[in-house]
């Protein structure tokens, strides 16, 4: 689809239901339900990544503070049936994949239910979770009976010294018996999530990639990002991709480009020259991948936003719980993606983080 015109009224913060009606004169609402999610520069957004708790049972330097954490009172945070309503929403406006994220999403009490009835929603064809892999061993069946299909594992370390560095808690082997209780249970693909931070995990990237060959699961290094909630990141911190990919294939030999089989995917793959194994990047400061982001975000407390590391915010909850129709829902999700920027320019010397960190957005 070609570009559109540019839309205006997208400065937009957090209100008591505010939106934006998107009806053209003499148009039914009930015929935009159905029609897909295409913002101002034609992207479609088919995900969807819902953050279900700002709770946490670790404390990563690249996602919020050690100490004097706050989190939402429990009774913010959106509950199950407004979660899956939401979800019933969007699914009728064309999304079609939808992760759990959190904070730390199996640390919210009976997580396996709402799986369970996302796993039923009409139109939601993938649904997947990213998790510190704590929990996991303890949940992974129950999961996988609701109808999880894909996790995705933060593993930032190989050693318990390194990964406390990085988590400031213990629990190295917890998260290896998570990863090895997810293949049991037949969860496909599984992919780890490393953040690369200079100074902090360069020695991490040849365990880790050697790992994930070993045990046949998919690895994928991030580019440290500016959302730790202490002020910590700094643009020299970035390790970059392109750094990790010069030491593994100094170690492992020639990191050949695999097909990109879903062009809106943030990760550029390859695989081992050897043939064991593939291997991702997700690089939001030297390589972003906005021109092709279809992803939109619903926080824990009930905001929509349309990018990681946007500085507006639409208020669902207030709809969902003063009485609004799905028609409501709809119009304020479609007021959302169209305020959507072309890209977050995270590199850029303009560039002015979001208030809150990553356990406030959803991973």
């Amino acid at each position: 689809m070609g570009r559109m015109g540019p839309a205006s009224g997208c400065i937009r913060k957090r209100g008591a239901g505010q939106r934006r009606d998107l009806r053209m004169p003499g148009e039914e609402i009930e015929m935009r339900i159905g029609e897909p999610l295409i913002d101002n520069w034609g992207r479609r957004h088919t995900r969807l990544r819902i953050s279900v708790t700002d709770r946490c049972n670790s404390r990563c330097v690249y996602c919020m503070p050690e100490r004097g954490v706050v989190f939402r009172p429990r009774g913010d945070l959106l509950t199950f049936e407004e979660i899956e309503r939401f979800v019933r929403v969007v699914a009728g406006l064309g999304v079609r994949r939808v992760r759990l994220t959190g904070g730390e999403p199996l640390v919210r009490e009976g997580i396996d239910r709402l799986v369970a009835s996302l796993a039923r929603v009409p139109g939601i064809e993938d649904l997947g979770l990213t998790t510190n892999g704590l929990l996991l061993a303890r949940w992974a069946e129950a999961l996988e009976r609701a109808g999880l299909q894909r996790v995705n594992i933060s593993l930032d370390a190989l050693d318990e010294a390194s990964y406390c560095r990085i988590s400031r808690r213990e629990g190295l082997q917890q998260v290896l018996d998570g990863i090895f209780a997810a293949q049991r249970h037949g969860f496909e693909p599984i992919r780890l999530n490393a953040v690369a931070i200079r100074g902090l995990t360069e020695d991490q990237a040849i365990p880790l990639a050697a790992f994930a060959r070993r045990h046949d699961v998919e690895l994928r290094f991030i580019e440290f990002m500016p959302l730790d909630g202490q002020g910590g990141w700094q643009s020299y911190r970035v390790l970059r991709g392109e750094e990790i990919r010069a030491q593994l294939e100094a170690h492992f030999g020639r990191l050949i480009p695999a097909p990109r089989p879903d062009p809106s995917q943030p990760a550029v793959d390859y695989r081992f020259a050897d043939g064991r194994g593939r291997i991702g990047f997700i690089d939001p400061f030297t390589h972003p991948s906005c021109g092709w982001c279809n992803r939109l975000r619903l926080t824990a407390e009930g905001q929509v936003r349309n990018c990681l590391f946007a500085a507006g915010e639409w208020d669902v909850r207030a709809i969902l719980r003063g009485g609004g129709s799905d028609q409501d829902v709809a119009s304020l999700v479609r007021a959302c993606v169209a305020c959507k920027k072309p890209a977050a320019g995270i590199a850029s010397p303009t560039f002015l983080p979001p208030e809150q960190a990553m356990y406030q957005i959803g991973g």
